[in-house]
Formats: structure tokens, C-alpha cells, sequence
């Protein structure tokens, strides 16, 4: 049994980062055109997505999409404000890992 594929593996970069003191911002750098069209389609990953994987509220998630460079970026709040006593990271730069994981449609 084959482990299902994911954004990873599309991707020639995903990372996040502190947008401000109050918002993340991750950024999706597809290998190509193929890719982007499948990480960057509405019905696979939405507000409602990046609302689960980290536990905000889907009204405040911003998506851009950005055809021309084969990037997806997404922003939202910071759970905690960047610094404060319950802050676990605070350049954001680890934010990036579940949405990294989250599994490709079935192909």
C-alpha cells in the first residue's frame, strides 16, 4: 500500500511567515502549471480547509491565487499575537507544515 501523495509533493516551496504581529501568511510555490491547477482549485482547498488545519475561523481566511507565478497564498490571524506568553513560534515559520501534509485529491 502506497502512502498518498501531497501539496509537497507538487511544490517547489511551501513556507510561512509572520504577515504582522496578528496574521500568518504561507505561500505555495507549485512546480508547474499541473500542480497549481490542482492545489489552487476552490473545492480542495478553501477557508474551510485552512479553517481546520489550524483552528481559525473560516470567515477570516484570505486566498490568493496568483496564476501567472504558479502560487497559492493564504493569510490568517494568529491564533496568539506574535511574542505573547502562549506563542509557540514566534516567526511563524513552522506553520507551514500541516498544510504541507494535507493529502492531494485522489488522482
Amino acid at each position: 500500500m502506497s502512502e498518498s501523495r501531497t501539496i509537497a509533493d507538487l511544490a517547489l516551496e511551501v513556507r510561512s511567515k509572520n504577515a504582522s504581529p496578528f496574521w500568518v501568511t504561507m505561500e505555495l510555490f507549485m512546480r508547474d502549471t499541473a500542480g497549481y491547477t490542482i492545489v489552487a482549485d476552490p473545492g480542495y482547498l478553501n477557508a474551510s480547509v485552512i479553517a481546520r488545519l489550524y483552528g481559525v475561523d473560516a470567515d477570516t481566511v484570505q486566498i490568493f491565487r496568483i496564476p501567472a507565478l504558479d502560487v497559492v497564498k493564504i493569510s490568517f490571524p494568529r491564533p496568539v499575537s506574535q511574542g505573547s506568553l502562549r506563542d509557540r513560534d514566534i516567526h511563524a515559520g513552522q506553520h507551514h507544515v500541516p498544510l504541507s501534509l494535507f493529502p492531494l485529491p485522489n488522482e
